[in-house]
């Protein structure tokens, strides 16, 4: 059904129309930024273009403000930064009003769990609430090495290193380890972390198709005796689109052309695997099988930062001369007991593992039933509806809220806009009922569309 917009014009074709101008200003101003040049005077003074020294004029804000006038005038509100109430985790609170949550990675319910708190609130007694320093000088806890010790134990490995920021910690670990001379090779998909600590190494970076392990194994064949160092890196589930790859091929390509290859999962530990121990269980590998697991601690574990998982030559290094590690003041004691208590919460009670698959699903499941399109999710926690615009998914995200529903829109540039979307996290304490009540209503807005 079309809604009516001006005279004569659905609303479709008013928003095409919007979308059209607005790309034209985002065009424009970009063409003007690159155009603006400092230039000199007749009289010798040199004239510095004002979006050179203000901040207001700052291309990067310009462009966010042409983007909120754009969806103003499509009567489209801000779907971002909305104030939760209380813990966020299947339910959460939003202006007073109770929500079905999709926006939350609590996984497993585990931040807001009785134990997990309590565990934070008695460091919290013992520790302080900050460490003050850096580890390497004077911020090391007891609280900090149990952390790093169970999740080496969890992977199977030599040791690990916890690191306060996870996006912070594939940027340090990245552009500190690799050089120049080096090539790194990453699913086209990866996270901006990875591809931060990429420019930030100053290594040769070459994308490969998202999954894709025979395209791969052909770039290596061609390339990597061009190279010292060679690195691979993926992603154990992929969270604009809740897929993984084929790890046991990557590994087979990796040990045959002599590359180091690295795992984010950051979306996967906790969610895939019988135990939820990650993509490592869910193919049956050894730890050793992978040279650097990284993840981070703000999803299944209930807490904030990051991790790298490993041998011990390549914890030990990281811990002495990674920039992010080494000037960095050590993870708070609370959120670094949370953590623990989280770990050996998952390693007790598996059923929330298998209770939140059991989810997604059926999220899945239910979805695709009612023809809505899902993309390539695997229903692991993650599971996108592609809406095929910015306006569409950021007018869907707005219709399912006013439904008590909130699920947050990801929007050009994030994704492709043809690829725009809404992406559901799903807990293990959404119920089948919630989910699909969901569905019901996404598939009745997005037919409004």
């Amino acid at each position: 059904m079309a809604r009516k917009g001006l005279p004569g014009l659905t609303a479709q074709i008013k928003d095409k129309l919007i979308q059209q101008a607005l790309e034209r200003r985002l065009r424009q101003a970009k063409q003007e930024s690159n155009a603006e040049a400092p230039t000199r005077s007749p009289t010798g003074i040199v004239n510095i273009p004002e979006q050179h020294y203000h901040f207001h004029l700052h291309p990067g804000y310009q462009q966010i403000r042409i983007i909120n006038d754009g969806a103003a005038r499509l009567g489209i509100g801000n779907p971002f930064f909305k104030l939760h109430e209380g813990i966020a985790g299947a339910t959460t609170r939003i202006g007073g009003r109770e929500y079905i949550n999709y926006a939350s990675y609590n996984y497993l319910a585990l931040s807001g769990h009785p134990e997990i708190t309590e565990a934070a609130k008695t460091a919290i007694d013992r520790y302080g609430t900050s460490v003050s320093a850096s580890r390497l000088v004077s911020g090391e806890r007891p609280i900090h090495r149990e952390l790093e010790q169970a999740i080496a134990k969890v992977y199977g490995v030599d040791d690990a290193i916890v690191l306060v920021s996870g996006h912070a910690t594939n940027v340090t670990t990245i552009g500190y380890l690799f050089r120049p001379k080096d090539l790194i090779l990453h699913d086209e998909l990866s996270h901006n972390s990875i591809l931060q600590g990429i420019t930030l190494s100053g290594a040769r970076r070459l994308p490969f198709p998202h999954n894709d392990w025979s395209a791969l194994d052909a770039i290596l064949a061609e390339q990597r005796h061009h190279f010292e160092r060679v690195l691979i890196v993926l992603e154990g589930i992929y969270s604009m689109d809740g897929d993984y790859p084929d790890l046991p091929h990557f590994v087979e390509i990796k040990r045959r052309h002599r590359a180091f290859l690295m795992v984010d999962e950051a979306h996967s530990f906790g969610v895939m695997g019988k135990t939820g121990h990650g993509i490592r269980e869910h193919f049956g590998l050894e730890g050793g099988d992978v040279d650097i697991w990284m993840g981070t601690l703000s999803k299944a574990l209930a807490g904030c930062g990051g991790y790298i998982a490993g041998e011990t030559a390549l914890v030990e290094h990281l811990k002495f001369l990674a920039p992010g590690f080494l000037y960095s003041v050590g993870m708070p004691p609370p959120v670094a007991a949370a953590s623990l208590a989280a770990i050996q919460c998952l390693q007790r009670e598996p059923e929330r593992v298998t209770t939140l698959q059991q989810r997604g699903r059926f999220f899945l499941e239910q979805a695709k039933a009612a023809g809505i399109d899902t993309g390539t999710s695997t229903g692991l926690a993650v599971i996108p509806t592609i809406a095929g615009s910015s306006i569409k998914a950021a007018r869907l995200s707005a219709a399912l809220f006013d439904q008590g529903i909130n699920v947050q829109p990801i929007l050009y540039p994030a994704v492709p806009e043809k690829s725009a979307r809404l992406r559901f996290f799903v807990s293990c304490e959404h119920s089948e009922a919630q989910i699909r009540a969901t569905v019901q209503v996404l598939a009745t807005e997005l037919k409004l569309m």
